[in-house]
């Protein structure tokens, strides 16, 4: 069964895709290029969420078929000590995302100004909602997008794939190419930023924004 024209890969027969891991999928599909498909299955839908809360759902089938098409390009350089294949693909998709970085602040300043409460036209989800959804103001969510969108690229492409990627410390410095330290710093500004433009307080002092302790 074809999953996507794009991606150019069917579903394996004859293999219980369930119990391997994506490193496992990979390196088989170097022999069996139809494996591949199972990352796609496993990812494509978190993939594209990721996309439209950046760039707007316009654009999010085009970033989510365009991630897989380079990502079976590169199969054969993948490391197959990662098990799981989710923060590369979050790598990837981040950096289609940086070529758009006019666009992304443009969509991000544009859902500053909507209501809160009016539907998104596109039928994507509420921008910020990761975030917004708990706090406790919600004329906070048009702030956060606005002050999100003057955040240094830097700063944000850390922000946003740990809150919508769901990735840990670790797996966000996998996926962006930096070490953990970084990553750590990184968010410490960013936050410290949107807290100090919002008149000191912090919509993302939330479970997925909070400092993990330093185990040295």
């Amino acid at each position: 069964m074809t999953v996507s024209p794009s991606v150019g890969v069917h579903r394996a027969e004859g293999t219980d895709e369930r119990l391997d891991s994506d490193a496992s999928v990979i390196e088989r599909s170097w022999e069996q290029p139809d494996a591949f498909a199972v990352l796609f299955d496993r990812y494509a839908d978190d993939i594209h969420r990721y996309a439209a809360r950046r760039l707007g759902s316009d654009v999010a089938d085009d970033l989510m078929a365009e991630t897989f098409v380079i990502a079976f390009q590169r199969r054969r350089r993948y490391d197959l000590s990662r098990t799981q294949a989710r923060p590369w693909l979050y790598g990837i998709v981040t950096n289609l995302v940086g070529e758009h970085r006019r666009s992304e602040a443009r969509h991000l300043r544009a859902l500053a100004r909507v209501a809160v409460g009016v539907p998104d036209e596109g039928g994507g989800e509420p921008m910020a909602e990761r975030v917004a959804d708990r706090v406790t103001a919600e004329s906070a969510r048009g702030a956060l997008a606005g002050c999100i969108a003057k955040l240094p690229p830097r700063y944000r492409d850390v922000l946003l794939v740990i809150a919508w990627g769901d990735l840990d410390y670790v797996e966000a410095a996998e996926a962006l190419g930096v070490p953990v330290g970084t990553v750590r710093s990184r968010l410490h500004r960013a936050r410290r930023r949107l807290r100090d433009a919002l008149g000191g307080s912090d919509p993302t002092a939330l479970q997925e924004f909070q400092e993990e302790p330093d185990h040295g």
